[in-house]
């Protein structure tokens, strides 16, 4: 497939007018065959990579069915996320353990819909006071034993693990998950800033949905957001779905670490792409108005978001992120953080042709090509 007319995502120019070529799954100097897609007033972006949603469509990650997944997998493809790494909760061992197995399943059978790209495990190891909507029945130390149980019933593919670094044991967890091949992100933590600094220069390289589940940045106690800051190896996640952080701060903290280390994530629930109501989360019940997801009865509770990726690039640009910064919040810097940037994340000869036409106007979708194949 040939590719012309539009303006094509470049990891250093932003957009630039070019063609993109696919032959069979991949990018290519020429074209495999005769068509052509005309991206006349088009973006021609990666297709998007999720690293922190639970769920859609009525169904959540946590639930670890088969069918539940694949449903999840379609879903997120059709909204132009190509690449997902759900995100587990706060559950007992065999709970994670079933996650865990679901995932290394389903990516064996390979049935279609976004790809499957691995796990994060957002929980159990957090802290009490920073739960939100975790359930705090199954909070769990930081357990590098069970981390590695984990690890192996899902054949090797979490990819990511949330961890309160004031926990005990945490840097020897840190450590441990490094050996895995696993990434650590600081989240749902009290930790100061000495605290969250140490467990950065630990190893942990993320930050799980900057801001929320954590203390605020305050001038003489920056906290783990100051932390973050300082180790240009970590990368922030932030949820851009309007009701999760102020859009000020949404273009204050791109400034603050720069578009080479921002991501942003979805958060989503399973109750995106669903009517209003009352759904189940983690063992706990949530209800949704509108684009507002809270714990049932604690209004002042958030629970996630209900708004794709996709809709929460779109969210960026309308705060006044820039298109080309924002795009590649949602899929290079993702890519990169969970270590699936040699696959995908840009437009390159040789990376996979899983590509995303958005219109110029309202970044609708035009078009969304996954591995070669017109979706």
């Amino acid at each position: 497939m040939r590719i012309i007319n539009g303006q094509v995502f470049d990891l250093n120019q932003g957009f630039i007018a070019r063609d993109v070529n696919t032959d069979g799954p991949l990018i290519a100097q020429a074209s495999g065959d005769e068509a052509v897609l005309d991206a006349g007033g088009c973006w021609v972006i990666p297709g998007l990579v999720d690293v922190h949603f639970h769920g859609c469509v009525g169904e959540d990650f946590s639930d670890a069915t088969a069918e539940g997944l694949q449903k999840i997998a379609d879903f997120e493809l059709s909204q132009g996320v190509t690449y997902i790494c759900p995100a587990g909760m706060t559950l007992p061992e065999d709970q994670l353990t079933a996650i865990c197995k679901n995932t290394a399943a389903h990516r064996k059978q390979n049935a279609g819909g976004a790809e499957v790209v691995g796990a994060h495990l957002e929980g159990p190891f957090l802290c009490m006071a920073k739960k939100g909507a975790q359930n705090g029945d199954y909070l769990h130390d930081p357990d590098a034993a069970m981390l590695k149980r984990l690890q192996e019933a899902a054949e090797g593919c979490v990819r990511l693990v949330t961890l309160a670094p004031e926990q005990p044991g945490s840097v020897e967890f840190i450590k441990a998950a490094g050996e895995l091949g696993i990434h650590v992100s600081v989240g749902h933590t009290v930790a100061n800033y000495d605290t969250a600094k140490a467990a950065f220069q630990a190893g942990a390289d993320h930050a799980t949905h900057l801001y929320n589940a954590m203390p605020p940045l305050a001038h003489r106690d920056p906290g783990v957001i100051g932390a973050a800051w300082e180790v240009p190896e970590v990368m922030p996640e932030l949820i851009c779905d309007g009701i999760h952080i102020h859009p000020a701060v949404v273009r204050l903290t791109f400034g603050l670490f720069g578009k080479e280390r921002m991501i942003i994530i979805s958060d989503s629930l399973r109750a995106t792409g669903m009517p209003d109501g009352e759904y189940p989360f983690g063992g706990q019940m949530i209800e949704v108005h509108g684009n507002r997801a809270t714990i049932l009865g604690h209004p002042e509770t958030l629970a996630g978001s209900v708004t794709s990726l996709m809709g929460c690039l779109r969210q960026a640009v309308s705060f006044g992120i820039p298109v080309a910064d924002a795009v590649r919040a949602c899929t290079y810097n993702p890519a990169k953080s969970i270590g699936i940037e040699d696959r995908t994340g840009t437009l390159d000869v040789g990376k996979e042709a899983s590509i995303v036409l958005l219109d110029q106007k309202d970044l609708s979708i035009k078009a969304i090509i996954f591995k070669g194949q017109k979706v």
